[in-house]
């Protein structure tokens, strides 16, 4: 694991442990947060973290990934409740100078298809495959998720192979079916309009996207692990954008 993965690891740790050394890992003269419920710099980190009963927070990061300078990570915590959540982290001159998240409640129960959250492969492999995976997630989001070609669809998927993670979904081409039918019987719309980030490392690939979900402007993550150019698994963290008049910095969630 790179020192820089490490030092993010061990950070977000000492959210749990109350270890002040990771936050020497952080550049306190440009500390650019997005997460729009802190303010700028380690003081807002820090304000946010005072908000937590002494003792009361748990970090088990699952995944942690690299692409260049930015370090993406999937996480499971508990701090105001139980969370999934993906976090970024850019690095500039060895120390970390932004950040980037999107959390959501962890669900009571596990998929149709008896899958959590965080779930199944961990690794990156296929490391020479980076820009091809990425290229290739870029384009299904593109076409799928913003522009509904629906008729591409099957091109991306080895047949009914697809392993589902979000919580409502079941595996394959015919849970996302009837997820995306219960979905309309019900008037629930969701609708991806610009795609922010596109980050990899290997088999793994991450998108930011902004967009709505019932009726909520909202941020996408969505991780995609690739198996032989086509997307084999899916997990993913939808949150609510709150109003600006919430925000407790002006740096925008993206």
């Amino acid at each position: 694991m790179s020192l820089q993965k490490q030092q993010v690891v061990a950070l977000l740790k000492s959210i749990e442990t109350g270890d002040s050394g990771p936050v020497a890992f952080i550049n306190p003269a440009k500390y650019i947060q997005h997460n729009l419920s802190a303010a700028d710099g380690l003081e807002g980190f820090g304000a946010l973290m005072a908000l937590l009963p002494k003792g009361s927070a748990r970090v088990a990061t699952r995944r942690v990934f690299q692409d260049g300078n930015h370090i993406f990570v999937h996480s499971e915590y508990d701090f105001f409740g139980p969370k999934i959540g993906f976090d970024i982290f850019r690095f500039e001159d060895g120390k970390i100078v932004e950040h980037w998240d999107n959390l959501q409640v962890t669900p009571a129960k596990a998929n149709p298809s008896g899958h959590t959250m965080v779930d199944g492969p961990t690794e990156a492999i296929d490391l020479s495959h980076t820009e091809a995976n990425k290229a290739l997630v870029r384009s299904f989001v593109d076409d799928i998720l913003v522009n509904g070609r629906m008729q591409k669809l099957q091109g991306y998927y080895d047949g009914d192979n697809y392993v589902q993670h979000n919580p409502q979904i079941g595996d394959g081409l015919s849970g996302l079916g009837q997820a995306l039918e219960a979905m309309a019987k019900a008037g629930v719309s969701m609708k991806y309009d610009t795609v922010h980030k596109v980050l990899g490392e290997g088999n793994f690939v991450l998108t930011v996207s902004e967009g709505n979900f019932g009726g909520e402007h909202v941020s996408f993550y969505d991780l995609f692990r690739v198996a032989n150019g086509k997307i084999a698994e899916h997990w993913d963290t939808i949150e609510e954008i709150p109003g600006r008049s919430q925000w407790k910095n002006n740096n925008g969630k993206f």
